[in-house]
């Protein structure tokens, strides 16, 4: 008469789009944005702000989206007078709402 109850614990998934992601996109957009304030050094900052925004995107975003938006970060750093462009937010938004859709399922 003894009944046994199986239990799965599965495990809690981690939320990607964190709040501490944004606080550090907001600030990564607002560092890539910093090189129109001194005139004339602009895209001299852009050349070596470029790959580091690109390292940092990979680094936050695992896998494709990660890979992508390195790429993207990249080339927006690079192509002249595209700096206003807030590719850190705009990634997160893109993993949010991917989160919101992948959970909804």
């Amino acid at each position: 008469m003894t009944k046994d109850i199986q239990v799965e614990v599965q495990p809690q998934t981690k939320k990607q789009a964190t709040t501490s992601k944004l606080i550090l996109g907001l600030l990564f957009d607002f560092i890539g944005i910093l090189s129109y304030i001194i005139p004339g050094i602009a895209e001299t900052v852009d050349v070596i702000w470029a790959p580091i925004s690109g390292v940092l995107l990979v680094a936050m975003y695992k896998g494709t989206i990660g890979k992508v938006a390195g790429v993207i970060g990249t080339l927006e750093e690079l192509i002249p007078f595209t700096d206003f462009i807030p590719t850190f937010t705009l990634t997160w938004l893109y993993e949010y709402f991917q989160d919101k859709k992948n959970n909804a399922v």
